[in-house]
C-alpha cells in the first residue's frame, strides 16, 4: 500500500513540526504531570543513581509524549 491509499505521508522525523495551538494545551498539560512526578521523585527517593535515573526517564516520557502529540 502507497501512502495515498492509506492516508497522508507520515511526517518526518528529522524536520521541525511546529505544534497547533490545540497541541500546545496537550504538551503543556503532560508536562505539568511530569513535573509533578519529577517533584515527588524529588522528595521521596534518595539521591543517588536511582534517583537520577528515574528523573531521566521522566525526561524521556516528556521528550516522546511531545512528539507523539505533534506527530501523530
Amino acid at each position: 500500500m502507497t501512502h495515498t491509499e492509506s492516508g497522508p505521508a507520515p511526517k518526518d522525523a528529522f524536520e521541525y513540526q511546529a505544534p497547533t495551538p490545540e497541541q500546545i494545551t496537550q504538551i503543556t498539560a503532560v508536562r505539568e504531570a511530569l513535573k509533578t512526578a519529577r517533584d515527588a521523585l524529588l522528595e521521596h527517593v534518595p539521591a543517588g543513581r536511582c534517583r537520577a535515573l528515574a528523573i531521566t526517564k521522566i525526561e524521556e516520557c516528556s521528550m516522546w509524549s511531545n512528539k507523539g502529540i505533534v506527530f501523530e
